[in-house]
């Protein structure tokens, strides 16, 4: 049986991506060894699915827009950096969320919620809204930190969220290629 890594997204705003990328290009100057996400597959994820048989994709498509045909559009303000699980153990370096977190929260609840009867679990952690930047391989965790603090007030704009992305996702040595299945319209 086919299956497709699949997962489910909001897409950000192009000034927002040219901003990351400028973040992203300042912070390459560490020592660390850190695969940084290019700026074509920047995006806020909301819920990672794994791989998924391709004769259920279409299930988990309407149930993403039955969980979203309630929701309104929001704006979703990015700013800040940090690291996941923290800065003395940098293994993820991500931009947070400034504005519209309860928003996005509660379309990712929703979202959640929804795929349960498909036989998708929950998290069983609260989300938290974040732009993955990068994965750490290796490196000074000091570093690390002194760069993402040197960074700390970073405003990267504002995306207007009005459609959710399941996307599958083909890895290669060049990097994953995204595509997406199906996009599900707030309100509609």
């Amino acid at each position: 049986m086919q299956t497709l890594r699949t997962f489910i997204a909001v897409d950000i705003a192009p000034s927002v991506v040219a901003r990351v990328a400028q973040l992203i290009a300042e912070m390459q100057s560490t020592t660390a060894s850190v695969k940084w996400v290019s700026d074509k597959n920047l995006h806020l994820t909301l819920q990672f699915l794994g791989d998924v048989e391709a004769l259920h994709i279409p299930p988990v498509c309407e149930a993403v827009q039955s969980a979203v045909k309630d929701s309104e559009p929001f704006e979703l303000a990015y700013a800040g950096v940090g690291a996941f699980p923290d800065l003395r153990r940098p293994r993820t370096l991500w931009v947070g969320v400034e504005h519209g977190a309860e928003a996005i929260c509660e379309l990712q609840r929703r979202i959640e919620t929804a795929l349960v009867p498909l036989g998708f679990r929950p998290e069983g952690r609260r989300f938290h809204p974040h732009l993955t930047i990068g994965r750490v391989k290796h490196g000074s965790a000091d570093e690390l930190a002194r760069k993402l603090q040197d960074h700390a007030s970073f405003q990267g704009g504002a995306s207007y969220i009005s459609e959710v992305v399941v996307y599958s996702s083909e890895l290669s040595r060049e990097g994953p290629t995204y595509t997406a299945l199906s996009r599900a319209v707030l309100g509609g």
